[in-house]
């Protein structure tokens, strides 16, 4: 075991909500540090994000501390020993130590303790192993320490066993090591994870979809996602074909264009090559509405961008809307296999930025007044007119505009009258 207080002065540490949580509960004979992820990213000198606080004080003891100091408590996982705190809005996430006593995923049986070395020995990877005080002393019992510094992601203890555990622990080594990973996966976490992947199909669709956003979006994705397609574990998440070579290519896409990474976008590039595509990842990973649409939007012909020049596109951005439109063409420009710095393809992609499509200026009361009654009719004359206006590029014009109304007017009379 090693104590150092290298985080000794951190401001997160020693002000704010954080400061008061750790001195509330590390009082009167008992023990609070902030553990996980919080450790981890400040070692590697990244913002802390969700701060989580692990305490040698039982549940109940946390509430009734809590209740005196005038803090919001949250029974939000009681059985497990946790309590969530509220200070000024942000929430706190406090467990009692614990060991495993049956360990089967989310359904894990624990016992509470006061015993450090087991809370870390039964976490997943040695770089979320790790705990400080309030003092800024950083206790590692796992080794998590060097391998944070080296940027190594490595399961504690026996791999296989930390899999057969929860075989979530299969993406989240993936997902870790392309959010704080560097260089080649762990082999020997590697092979534990290609050994246990028959336990993927064990995992519930939501906690997947869950870790497979994360990953797709860390810095070191394309790598993480090629070494797990290569391992086979792949096909037994998305039901299907994958695409890593059009994935690598929309991460290089966003980057030159200096866009933030977007999960649904590279779910796209990984996974959609058709529409039957998108329905059946979205059915797989139970996609949100939003998700599904949009990768369903994207899979929808994205293969005509390769001929489209920019009147076509126009036509096009008019119909589906900024976002649609820009999302699909920079899945038909990664699926292109182009250079990623092609001026034809950045031109599309940056239309929305200098062409705003008009509203469609005409309307129903054009029609009536050139004769045509209320009713489905009204509603045809109105579509090959929009349709007409589209094809002679938008005019604004009036007597543009008359033209293309008198003669969408005069086909559905004509239409009628046979």
């Amino acid at each position: 075991m090693s104590a150092e207080p290298i985080l000794a002065g951190a401001p997160w540490l020693i002000s704010g909500g954080t400061a008061r949580v750790l001195q509330l509960l590390g009082a009167d004979g008992e023990e609070a540090r902030v553990v996980g992820g919080a450790v981890r990213n400040a070692l590697l000198e990244l913002a802390p994000g969700d701060i989580d606080i692990a305490t040698t004080a039982l549940p109940e003891e946390v509430v009734r501390r809590a209740k005196a100091a005038g803090i919001k408590s949250v029974p939000t996982g009681i059985e497990h020993g946790t309590i969530t705190l509220v200070i000024d809005g942000h929430p706190y996430e406090v467990t009692t130590l614990r060991e495993d006593t049956e360990t089967f995923g989310r359904k894990a049986k624990v016992a509470f303790g006061r015993d450090w070395v087991k809370d870390a020995e039964r976490r997943d990877f040695t770089m979320n192993g790790l705990s400080v005080d309030a003092t800024g002393v950083v206790y590692d019992y796992v080794g998590g320490i060097a391998d944070a510094r080296a940027r190594r992601v490595r399961f504690i203890g026996d791999p296989d066993q930390r899999i057969a555990e929860d075989y979530l622990r299969i993406l989240r080594f993936f997902r870790i090591h392309a959010a704080f990973g560097a260089g080649e996966p762990d082999r020997d976490g590697y092979l534990a994870c290609i050994r246990g992947r028959a336990g993927l199909a064990s995992l519930s669709a939501e906690r997947v979809r869950m870790e497979m956003l994360k990953l797709l979006v860390a810095g070191g994705a394309s790598a993480a996602v090629l070494a797990m397609a290569e391992g086979g574990l792949l096909q037994a998440l998305t039901g299907g074909v994958v695409y890593t070579g059009p994935l690598a290519t929309m991460v290089a896409i966003e980057r030159a264009l200096g866009l933030p990474a977007s999960s649904t976008r590279r779910l796209a590039a990984l996974t959609v090559a058709v529409t039957e595509d998108a329905k059946r990842v979205a059915t797989r990973l139970r996609l949100s509405n939003a998700e599904a649409k949009a990768l369903d939007s994207m899979g929808h012909r994205w293969w005509r961008f390769a001929t489209k020049d920019e009147a076509n596109a126009r036509r096009l951005l008019y119909r589906l809307g900024a976002e649609r439109y820009h999302d699909r063409v920079l899945l038909g420009w990664a699926r292109a296999a182009s250079d990623v710095h092609s001026s034809r393809w950045r031109a599309l992609a940056e239309l929305p930025q200098r062409w705003t499509a008009p509203k469609f200026p005409l309307r129903a009361a054009d029609f009536i007044a050139r004769g045509m009654a209320e009713g489905p009719a009204l509603g045809h004359v109105l579509t090959l007119a929009e349709d007409a206006w589209l094809a002679a590029d938008f005019p604004l014009e009036e007597a543009a505009l008359a033209s293309i109304a008198d003669q969408a007017a005069a086909r559905v009379s004509r239409e009628r009258k046979t």
